[in-house]
């Protein structure tokens, strides 16, 4: 009796060590799976948050320039001498610049821009550096018409490499006419902006052309166009800017009577145009009439306070 309640007990024994294995084989088990899925969701999860190459060329191709910004510059923290990523990035800067209305974020934008094109032209293929000279050289003439530098020199610079280089582009005749206009450099522009004519002729270009002959005093020619944009414009702002520049045209030409007129027929339309009140004021002060000069620029000013041929006008008269 006394040995089977001792083989009772050591069955008992027996058993519970079984259950306690069974139940550390279990546990394990689940411990190992729990584990394994564990790792498995994150690393699906970071597959599916991981940013590609082929992110960027989507968000690109749905013109999501916010978005590219912003995987871009995620990429680029890993990335960041990868001309792909480089270009796409400093791409989806230049079009959120261009889009803004603030000028400061527009400047953080375009200082983005250039940099990491600048980076990207380290080691562009041949085939893709023209192309990043052409947005190199907008987004300096954009930087150029915001800001109180000027960032023309650089703008004509990369536009011209872009032409040299092969990269064909309708505007650029058009950004290097009025880059050069910046500078001072009239025949240069000139030229451009005839080259632009030849692809696609407009009120404004004509106007453009019209005021860099007016310039270097060849009124006849900038008579010309003017011409063709008063019989073809209809935007209202072209107009009256090339019938003020018509009227000062006159005025140099000493021919007062027409630019009185011209000047008079802008106010009828539009009293609120500085230029033409100013021009008036001119040809009464040719006409020794200083009381009616003073009057004009006294208009001038009220109109456009900070117009610096009237108050110069007036400081001296």
């Amino acid at each position: 009796m006394k040995q089977r309640r001792i083989e009772n007990k050591n069955i008992a024994r027996k058993n519970r060590v079984s259950w306690k294995k069974i139940f550390l084989v279990i546990f394990i088990i689940l411990f190992v799976s729990a584990a394994a899925f564990s790792t498995f969701v994150i690393i699906k999860n970071h597959n599916k948050n991981k940013v590609t190459i082929n992110t960027l060329k989507q968000k690109w191709s749905q013109y999501d320039y916010s978005g590219l910004y912003e995987v871009g510059k995620t990429f680029l923290q890993d990335n960041p001498y990868n001309n792909t990523a480089l270009t796409y990035y400093s791409y989806a800067c230049y079009y959120l610049a261009v889009s803004q209305n603030d000028t400061y974020l527009a400047q953080e934008y375009l200082d983005e821009c250039i940099n990491n094109l600048r980076m990207a032209l380290y080691n562009a293929s041949k085939a893709l550096l023209p192309q990043l000279q052409y947005m190199l050289g907008k987004a300096y003439f954009y930087k150029n018409t915001i800001s109180t530098y000027y960032y023309a020199d650089l703008a004509i610079k990369y536009l011209n490499l872009a032409k040299e280089n092969g990269y064909q582009a309708d505007d650029i005749p058009e950004y290097l006419g009025l880059s050069y206009a910046s500078l001072g450099m009239t025949m240069e522009s000139i030229s451009a902006f005839t080259e632009a004519l030849l692809v696609r002729e407009s009120d404004s270009l004509l106007l453009s052309i019209a005021e860099q002959y007016y310039k270097i005093k060849q009124y006849n020619a900038a008579e010309q166009y003017l011409f063709r944009v008063s019989n073809t414009s209809k935007n209202e702002d072209i107009l009256i800017r090339s019938k003020v520049l018509m009227g000062n045209i006159y005025l140099d030409k000493e021919e007062y009577d027409e630019a009185l007129k011209i000047f008079n027929e802008i106010i009828a339309e539009n009293d609120n145009v500085a230029d033409a009140h100013y021009g008036i004021g001119l040809v009464y002060e040719k006409q020794n009439n200083m009381v009616k000069a003073r009057a004009e620029w006294r208009k001038t000013l009220k109109i456009q306070v900070n117009h610096a041929g009237a108050y110069k006008k007036l400081s001296e008269n």
